[in-house]
């Protein structure tokens, strides 16, 4: 599925394949929540990063948070106008990028269940809203973005 995006001030805007494209996984971490959750957590999606393709490129920033004292190689980038969240890129799998759920202009599916990680790191004035069917981690679950979708025949 091609996913299409932007920043809020329409300066920077995108497009990338996604074989995995169902907003199911809300990570409650501190950086996606500081970075570019509104309800205390953010949404990642799975693309193929050699699709991707960036107007505006020049209007980006990156920031790579400090986990543990340590910078992480992983890319956060956002506009440097309005500051939407845009993508995730981390070079130690540099087959993908992860679009966050919330800059995706396209359609969006809506998914069967959802996950919620990182719950240890949760605020404590969020709520976690979880369905019966939805499964809830204090860390990271084993399964990938690519499992979830393959185990519920959602694969496109």
């Amino acid at each position: 599925m091609r996913l299409q995006g932007s920043c809020h001030c329409g300066a920077v805007r995108f497009s990338v394949e996604s074989p995995h494209p169902y907003p199911y996984q809300r990570c409650y971490c501190s950086i996606c929540r500081k970075t570019a959750g509104g309800g205390g957590y953010a949404i990642n999606l799975s693309g193929s990063a050699a699709t991707l393709e960036v107007e505006g490129a020049e209007h980006q920033g990156i920031y790579r948070a400090v986990i543990d004292g340590e910078t992480s190689p992983g890319e956060r980038h956002f506009c440097r106008h309005c500051a939407s969240a845009l993508w995730v890129f981390d070079p130690r799998w540099p087959e993908l990028v992860h679009p966050f759920a919330s800059a995706i202009d396209t359609e969006l599916p809506i998914p069967p269940e959802r996950v919620h990680l990182l719950l240890d790191s949760k605020a404590s004035w969020v709520e976690v809203e979880a369905r019966d069917t939805d499964k809830c981690f204090a860390g990271y679950p084993e399964e990938s973005i690519a499992a979830w979708h393959r185990r519920l025949g959602l694969e496109r």
